[in-house]
């Protein structure tokens, strides 16, 4: 008997250490919680796209005799200063939150990308020019750059979105600039020169396919960013004047009532933070995916 618990551990001692692997068939942790932020991502973005499908009340209906009621199977959200239904104040206001996240990441990588790309690509003296004007930028704090080109054009959308995506374009910039340098001077490129290839078929063909990963992650996860950042501005009074608030303006508005009802401005918060970690949580998911080291891990 002592022979034989002997041998087991013998061969026990062989085969240490143990490789603990995933059991096909089932979720991680990171799994579920990714497929959790995609189905909040996906709800919040329906909110935008039908508001009127998914609200109770419209956002601009006053009831005089429930103002300020706390939340309720009638109103989850509660009833603000006004008697108007928070929940459905929440589900408007995504829409200009969501527009301004996402048209300031789309504006902010694609000029920032086009920069980063060029600057790369053609190097020498205009490489040296754009990087140096990035570099000024760099040295302003996103925020405070949002927050001044935003006061010195007016609280409208489209100054909103230009506030926002100008402060993003920096890191677009540099992180396309970096990825194009890596792929530039591989030996697939020199094979391609080697053949005859133009610079124009290279770049587009070759260099611009190869480098637009990095850029996919970095929208994704920048778009949590702007939120925050037009949240911010709208919070300063500085957003989207309108009958309907968005959520930075909807906490502007709730804030003098937070020891009184203090729902008014927390479900607005909660929007924002639900949003921005559902798609942080999406971006790594998304980073991890299209890294090759990862995929060969």
């Amino acid at each position: 008997m002592k022979d034989v618990l002997s041998a087991r551990t013998i061969g026990l001692r062989h085969k240490w250490p143990l490789r603990i692997t995933k059991i096909p068939g089932t979720w991680n942790v990171s799994e579920i919680l990714v497929y959790l932020a995609a189905i909040m991502a996906l709800f919040i973005i329906g909110c935008a796209l039908f508001p009127q499908w998914i609200a109770p009340y419209a956002p601009t209906e006053m009831l005089g005799d429930q103002i300020m009621h706390a939340p309720s199977t009638s109103h989850l959200f509660g009833t603000d200063y006004f008697g108007r239904d928070v929940f459905s104040l929440v589900v408007y206001g995504s829409r200009d939150s969501l527009i301004i996240g996402f048209s300031s990441v789309l504006a902010g990588g694609i000029i920032g990308g086009s920069i980063g790309a060029l600057s790369g690509y053609i190097g020498g003296v205009i490489d040296t020019i754009f990087m140096r004007i990035i570099d000024v930028l760099m040295t302003i704090p996103g925020i405070l750059l949002a927050l001044a080109i935003a006061a010195a054009l007016g609280p409208h959308l489209f100054n909103l979105i230009f506030a926002v995506a100008a402060a993003s374009i920096p890191q677009y910039a540099r992180v396309m600039r970096g990825q194009i340098l890596s792929i530039k001077n591989r030996s697939f490129i020199t094979a391609s020169r080697s053949i005859g290839a133009s610079k124009f078929r290279i770049f587009f063909r070759h260099v611009l396919t190869n480098a637009w990963s990095p850029l996919l992650v970095m929208s994704t996860i920048g778009l949590g960013a702007s939120i925050l950042v037009s949240s911010g501005l709208s919070f300063l009074g500085l957003g989207v004047l309108k009958e309907i608030p968005d959520w930075g303006s909807l906490l502007s508005q709730g804030r003098g009532y937070l020891t009184v009802a203090w729902w008014i401005c927390t479900f607005p918060g909660l929007a924002i933070t639900l949003f921005v970690i559902s798609v942080n949580l999406i971006g790594d998911k998304l980073r991890d995916s299209l890294d090759p080291k990862q995929r060969r891990a």
